[in-house]
């Protein structure tokens, strides 16, 4: 039961706060949460991907962002570090073209089913390359029962002839020749511990994509206590072209020569917004792992819906799958060395007149320091982008990257900046979402007790128990009604303990022409 000193303290500021006109001022209207974002243009994939694209989002009435992104990540995977580019014309440092993709979206927006149409590809290689190794392996375990037989075989002949002919015996037990067992290419890997990652990187030296429905869990997953050495794994996955040890007691030593990992997943925005603060704070997260994901985008969903039944366009989806099958067959320079691509003349000048005013900017003051973290990945994204559309559009060129594809990997960096903007908004601006939910119940006439009176004040607890989305908490709530108590909207009013004790706590009073429009 509340104090009659609390009651006391309310209607006495309730009192003071009556007279609109004077003691109560002109609310403000609240800042927009987050900034516009670019929206996808088709000229931004080879023409081979446009219409393939276009029609899996028209029909799933989906931005086109969500299997756009899918598709370039998809085929960053295929090629891995089989082909890397040179980005300077006399320079060792080389790129390997292995994209992280994360798609932003509310639940319900079709993210997953869109990128589950551009991975088809994938998944089909995946289904041949486990049927070959299921006919290899039957012949192999056939080779390995051979040999079992011819070995008890020379056993007993060894043993004949042991005690007069010991050379023979011992060579009548020499160990038989077995193939080795036979490994199935992987493309996709969903949900395997880093160790198991560790396994199949080893027989896939080239890479492979992780794919991940839900991003979020896998983030989270890593930022717990003990699990440094999976974090120091991905970031090491996205070079592409490092080696990775582990030592641990029970499993021994293990190395992998080569741990390339594109990835992609989908997450909300309410998630990817509370591990950007958690990031951007120090948290955990704060290593830059978030960062690496060069192809995030937030794209704005249309509110209207359009009912489209319709059989996919069958032209435009021979032609992208003839890129992911001729791609699938990308050969490596060796066994053990990458092809190697550099920039045409054109391209080259093109990629310095670029390079120079952008680590100029990054190495200044105006920036937030998340967002720097962020477009300092581009220097590897756009020669990454641009090898990609080279491999898809002019894969015999010589190895070589012309201006056609740079100007197409720059375009997607400025739309993927405005993206990556928005995304970092939740540390760079005050969170306004929750603010303007709450504003939007107090109107309506929401905010009422038991008996639908409208409430002219209210705590933190009160408006959490209506379990409205994402203020289904008090601390939600509070951070909520601070904010629109900075802009006017309520007045904050600290509330002293009772007679019983306890801790003070906030009251928020509700400007009266809020009153008046609820009633």
């Amino acid at each position: 039961m509340k104090s009659l000193e609390a009651y006391e303290a309310m209607a006495a500021t309730l009192d003071r706060c009556a007279d609109a006109g004077t003691e109560w001022p002109e609310p403000a209207l609240l800042p927009d949460g987050l900034p516009t974002v670019a929206p996808f243009d088709p000229e931004l994939l080879p023409e081979a991907l446009r219409g393939w694209v276009a029609d899996i989002a028209h029909r799933m009435q989906c931005p086109p962002d969500f299997p756009a992104v899918g598709a370039v990540v998809a085929i960053s995977s295929l090629i891995g570090a089989r082909a890397v580019v040179k980005p300077k014309a006399r320079d060792d440092w080389a790129v390997v073209p292995n994209l992280w993709g994360l798609i932003v979206g509310r639940p319900g927006v079709m993210k997953s089913p869109a990128l589950a149409q551009v991975l088809n590809p994938l998944h089909r290689m995946e289904a041949t390359e486990r049927e070959k190794w299921k006919a290899a392996h039957d012949e192999w375990v056939l080779d390995c029962r051979v040999a079992e037989l011819a070995a008890k075989q020379n056993e007993k002949k060894a043993g004949n002839v042991a005690a007069k002919e010991p050379a023979q015996a011992r060579a009548l037990l020499q160990p038989m020749d077995v193939p080795p067992e036979p490994t199935a290419r992987r493309y996709v890997v969903n949900d395997a511990t880093v160790e198991k990652l560790g396994d199949l990187l080893t027989v896939n030296p080239w890479g492979l994509l992780v794919y991940r429905d839900e991003l979020h869990g896998l983030l989270c997953s890593m930022d717990r206590h003990g699990q440094e050495g999976a974090r120091g794994f991905y970031l090491t996955g996205y070079d592409g072209n490092q080696g990775h040890a582990v030592d641990r007691i029970g499993r021994g030593e293990s190395y992998v020569p080569r741990v390339c990992l594109a990835m992609l997943g989908g997450i909300q925005p309410g998630k990817v917004q509370s591990y950007v603060r958690e990031a951007v704070a120090g948290g955990a997260g704060d290593d830059g792992l978030l960062q690496r994901f060069g192809l995030a985008v937030w794209p704005d969903v249309t509110p209207e819906f359009v009912y489209v039944d319709r059989w996919p366009d069958t032209p435009a989806k021979h032609a992208a799958a003839a890129v992911f099958e001729r791609l699938n067959q990308l050969q490596p320079a060796s066994d053990t060395d990458p092809q190697e691509w550099r920039f045409s003349p054109e391209a080259q000048a093109l990629f310095v007149e670029w390079l120079e005013p952008f680590e100029t900017e990054i190495r200044g003051e105006e920036l937030h320091p998340a967002l720097v973290s962020h477009l300092s990945k581009y220097r590897k994204l756009i020669p990454a982008l641009a090898l990609i559309f080279a491999l898809v559009d002019t894969p015999d060129s010589g190895n070589v990257i012309h201006e056609r594809e740079l100007l197409r990997a720059l375009d997607w960096a400025d739309y993927l900046r405005t993206h990556a903007e928005r995304m970092y908004a939740a540390a760079v601006i005050p969170e306004t979402t929750g603010a303007k939910r709450l504003l939007d119940k107090i109107k309506a006439g929401k905010l009422c007790d038991g008996d639908g009176v409208l409430l002219e004040a209210f705590t933190p607890r009160l408006a959490a128990v209506k379990h409205w989305t994402g203020l289904n908490t008090p601390d939600a709530v509070r951070k909520a009604a601070d904010l629109l108590a900075d802009y006017g909207w309520l007045a904050r009013e600290a509330v002293p303990a009772g007679a019983s004790g306890g801790r003070p706590s906030d009251r928020y009073l509700i400007h009266p022409t809020l009153l008046k429009r609820g009633t």
